[in-house]
């Protein structure tokens, strides 16, 4: 299958809702995704961010839309995984710990064919798979139930020292959000990671430059932000957190790394791709109205 006809597949298997064992498959069967064509796949996954906040009326647009590009690298390009089979055990791990972005998490799942992309709708309804913060009892592809802040990279690295201990080869890759690391137990994992030499632990920080309350130099003030993490005894690799081929990049350089964990600090914009939600700390936690779904998913044509 050819690049160009895995992208055409793609798109054809999100439309029509194919069962997730058809499309698992071509995702295994297929080359690598080119960058354009990862592209494409993230410009999908903010109209379905856009969509389902939009409908249920409430969650968190800025943070999801800010991590598209990450989650497209590592579901299309990086992980070791197999939608059919969400309990692999030798699959990749991907914890969400800035669990309030559990709709680009939805989306990328949904896109992989862990479930319907038809399931999507149902974000924040009674009964739902698809919860506020994510819940791995219920939903196909989910590591970690997440709710309070601060806890995924001590998560992960238990996970990552599991692996260990199993002579296991998979990888663990946790997601933060930089206002997050204003939480002491990110910072009591970092040294932990760091003491247990845990190379097979990447940590990618969604670098937006706001939380809840506003700017984080105001808030809380993370910098020198590289600096902290390299005084931790970790490696640290910055990028542009919107450039796929940059992503890529260090994400390979990563699995180069050992004796060490590894952090990529990818800048990023709040509210990418949406105009009026880039740099907006409004849209944080705010849903957007009809009439800015409307507009936002214009944008996104």
């Amino acid at each position: 299958m050819s690049l160009s006809e895995m992208g055409n597949s793609l798109s054809k298997a999100s439309a029509e809702n194919v069962s997730a064992e058809v499309f698992s498959s071509a995702i295994a069967e297929a080359k690598p995704l080119s960058v354009k064509e990862m592209e494409a796949i993230a410009k999908r996954l903010r109209r379905h961010i856009i969509s389902m906040i939009g409908r249920a009326g409430s969650g968190h647009p800025g943070g999801s839309l800010s991590a598209v590009e990450i989650v497209t690298a590592l579901y299309f390009r990086v992980l070791r995984h197999k939608p059919q089979d969400p309990g692999w055990s030798d699959r990749d791990r991907f914890i969400l710990s800035k669990g309030h972005a559990a709709p680009v998490l939805y989306a990328v799942l949904a896109e992989c064919g862990y479930f319907p992309v038809d399931e999507l709708t149902t974000l924040r309804r009674l009964d739902t798979r698809l919860q506020g913060h994510t819940d791995c009892t219920v939903t196909p592809g989910v590591e970690m139930s997440a709710g309070a802040l601060g806890q995924g990279l001590s998560f992960a690295i238990g996970v990552a020292l599991a692996g260990r201990l199993n002579s296991q080869k998979y990888r663990v890759y946790v997601l933060l959000g930089d206002g997050e690391c204003n939480e002491g137990q990110v910072w009591e994992g970092a040294m932990a990671a760091a003491h247990f030499k845990l190379d097979n632990l990447v940590a990618i920080v969604d670098n937006n430059g706001q939380q809840i309350d506003g700017w984080n130099r105001e808030v809380m003030n993370l910098d020198p932000f590289n600096k902290k993490w390299q005084a931790f005894g970790w490696r640290v690799i910055e990028v542009d957190g919107h450039h796929l081929t940059q992503l890529t990049q260090a994400f390979d350089q990563a699995k180069l790394v050992k004796g060490q964990p590894v952090v990529i600090i990818a800048h990023t914009i709040k509210g990418k791709g949406v105009s009026f939600m880039e740099n907006n700390p409004d849209f944080h936690g705010k849903a957007p109205n009809a009439e800015e779904v409307e507009i936002a998913l214009k944008e996104l044509e």
